[in-house]
Parts: structure tokens; C-alpha cells; sequence
């Protein structure tokens, strides 16, 4: 299974909406990260959340995405 982690914070509606989205993902670990409780997320995340980050690879799916955009972004991180 693969792990990603879904930068947002409390009370953002957008990262609700990518939390829905995410649920209905197979096969994907997701690790939710609100970037209000540590300085070094929030400096560089804080007008971009909600944020999809593989933490292996470093790469990030920023909002808006679909689940076929997600889906795109797993097929791609299995590919490296």
C-alpha cells in the first residue's frame, strides 16, 4: 500500500472535499498533516492546500484534483 500524505488544517473546506475524494482510493495510505501545527509546512503550503505529497518521491498533486487525477498520480508514483 502505498503512502501519501494530505496537507490541509481544520476547517478548510476544499480539504474536506479531497478527503472525499480520497476515501473512495484503493490501495493508498493516507496520513493527514494540518500545516497550522508545524512552521515548516505552513510556510510553504499555507495558499496552496489542500496539498496530495509523496513523501518518497517529493511529489505533489495540488488542488483541484479529481479521483482520476489521483488515480494518474498513484499510476505515476508506482511507475518510479
Amino acid at each position: 500500500m502505498m503512502k501519501l500524505i494530505l496537507l490541509g488544517t481544520l476547517g478548510c473546506h476544499l480539504c474536506e472535499e479531497a478527503e472525499l475524494i480520497l476515501a473512495a482510493c484503493e490501495h493508498i495510505n493516507i496520513q493527514n498533516i494540518d500545516i497550522a501545527e508545524q512552521t515548516q509546512w505552513q510556510e510553504k503550503y499555507a495558499i496552496r492546500i489542500p496539498v496530495l505529497y509523496h513523501p518518497e518521491t517529493k511529489k505533489e498533486l495540488g488542488w483541484p484534483f479529481t479521483l482520476i487525477d489521483v488515480q494518474t498520480f498513484f499510476k505515476e508514483l508506482s511507475h518510479d
